[in-house]
């Protein structure tokens, strides 16, 4: 009878303390800290980042496309120079040239070249008009004179025995004297012969030699005559 009490009693003991404790409810899971987790002020830097590389590459190939343009336009110019003289043989001389890629300096054939120019003597007679036109066809003008250099030049290659027409005229006859190139005139440099130009209905000028001296002198513009066309050189 003794043994069961104590048993008894040691059982109710272990119940009492198993009922008496507590149970605590289970620990809500930890949220768990991303490393990605996003950041309002690094996804605006890196934003600003990506739009200031695609601008500098913006900037960069307009930079590049401009230069290629240029290069391009300089390309179709010089074949465009070269397509008009198709039609005629050229003469060059390799020279020291200061332009980049240049080597060549050419004349058309059968026309005499001097300095940066070619000069073509024209033996066929035509009035001034007509003249100045048929330079304007092979991409030159009446001859425009710069220098005493030139002239004696060009001079050295004429007949002395025939006039030639040259770019300076008067067209309103009021003794303004202009070159067909724009270039400014200059009385002084010119080379009239004594006592030239002398009739304001005489408008044109031509270069002669009446008493076995160069000069120029000023003739009817109708008045058929040589000529003498210039063109700067062509260069490859």
């Amino acid at each position: 009878m003794t043994s069961e009490i104590t048993y008894a009693e040691v059982r109710f003991q272990n119940e009492s303390k198993s009922s008496g404790t507590k149970s605590e409810p289970p620990a809500a899971p930890k949220e768990k800290t991303s490393p990605y987790k996003s950041n309002p002020g690094f996804s605006k830097a890196l934003f600003l980042s990506l739009l200031i590389l695609l601008l500098l590459l913006a900037i960069s190939f307009f930079i590049a496309f401009i230069i290629f343009f240029q290069k391009y336009s300089q390309l179709l110019k010089e074949k465009k120079t070269v397509k008009e003289f198709t039609h005629t043989s050229l003469d060059c001389m390799k020279e020291n040239l200061t332009m980049e890629d240049k080597d060549w300096s050419c004349c058309p054939k059968g026309w005499e070249p001097f300095s940066l120019n070619c000069y073509f003597i024209s033996t066929k007679n035509k009035n001034w008009n007509e003249s100045e036109k048929n330079c304007s066809g092979m991409q030159a003008h009446l001859l425009v004179i710069n220098t005493k250099a030139e002239q004696e030049f060009i001079t050295g290659k004429l007949e002395k025995r025939n006039a030639y027409f040259v770019g300076l005229s008067d067209p309103e006859g009021t003794r303004h004297w202009q070159w067909v190139d724009q270039t400014p005139y200059n009385r002084s440099a010119t080379f009239w012969h004594q006592g030239e130009p002398s009739d304001p209905d005489e408008r044109c000028a031509v270069l002669n030699a009446p008493q076995q001296r160069w000069g120029l002198n000023d003739i009817p513009c109708d008045l058929p005559q040589r000529s003498i066309c210039e063109m700067m050189k062509i260069y490859l």
